[in-house]
């Protein structure tokens, strides 16, 4: 598996946080690979043979590009041969905003933008092994479209907060540095990602757990969770296991025997 990461313009790292590139090869048999939850969402364009989920017992191909919002479980896709993607990571308060879209938690939302016009370029690119010029490609499309995003600073001020602090504030500390009130922040915050503080913030932190198991297999749990502003072990093992469910112990054992993939 290759991957890569590109930080984006100055312009546009409020609303986004990265571009990635990720190539896997699957061989001829169709099969299932594993997206595990995190604190963003994100806009794939993929290249290949196709990239499916499951519906209702059958597999449903899905266009390019879809988006990926916060997922709430482990999802599965299912590709054959070689998968290339080029992927727009964002912050769940400003995706919906940056694409013009009403907020929701549907975890896979198929898109009808003008940002689905750049599949045709971009697969040229990446026929071509031109990478960087796909991402910049991408690049180009948002900081052409910047202008017409209105983006909230009071957002912003509690996105800041929250990834400084890998999402250990509580909701009174985060309305704080966003000078806001607590009920403002709630409101505004579910309109624009469909999801509250509490839920976002409880995504960031077991990214951080995951993170630190794929790592370190061997991480001390009750260290983590005090690092991490959980209540105790038993709180860390319990968000792990509905995030990701398995317990933090099975999934590190699974990481060591390499048999993860990310």
């Amino acid at each position: 598996m290759q991957h890569q990461e590109f930080e984006p313009p100055e312009k546009l790292r409020d609303i986004i946080k990265c571009f990635w590139y990720n190539k896997r090869e699957f061989g001829e048999n169709i099969s299932g690979f594993e997206v595990v939850p995190d604190g963003y969402a994100e806009i794939i364009f993929y290249f290949g043979s196709g990239c499916s989920v499951m519906v209702n017992g059958n597999l449903q191909v899905l266009p390019s590009p879809f988006m990926i919002g916060l997922l709430n479980q482990p999802a599965v896709f299912y590709a054959e041969n070689c998968l290339e993607i080029i992927a727009v990571r964002c912050f769940p308060w400003t995706i919906f905003n940056l694409l013009g879209l009403t907020s929701g938690k549907d975890g896979i939302r198929l898109l009808e933008h003008p940002v689905a016009q750049l599949q045709p370029s971009l697969k040229g690119f990446i026929q071509a092994g031109r990478i960087e010029e796909a991402v910049t490609n991408v690049e180009q499309f948002f900081l052409n479209a910047r202008p017409q995003v209105a983006t909230d600073s009071l957002l912003i001020k509690a996105g800041v907060a929250m990834n400084a602090t890998n999402g250990t504030m509580s909701v009174n500390q985060i309305a704080m540095a966003a000078h806001s009130t607590v009920r403002t922040l709630e409101r505004k915050f579910k309109q624009s990602s469909g999801y509250t503080v509490k839920d976002v913030s409880g995504l960031m932190r077991f990214e951080q757990v995951r993170n630190h198991l794929l790592l370190d297999p061997d991480s001390n749990l009750a260290g983590l969770a005090h690092e991490l502003g959980y209540t105790d072990q038993s709180h860390l093992s319990k968000d792990f296991k509905r995030y990701s469910g398995t317990s933090p112990a099975a999934f590190a054992r699974k990481n060591k025997a390499g048999n993860y993939k990310k």
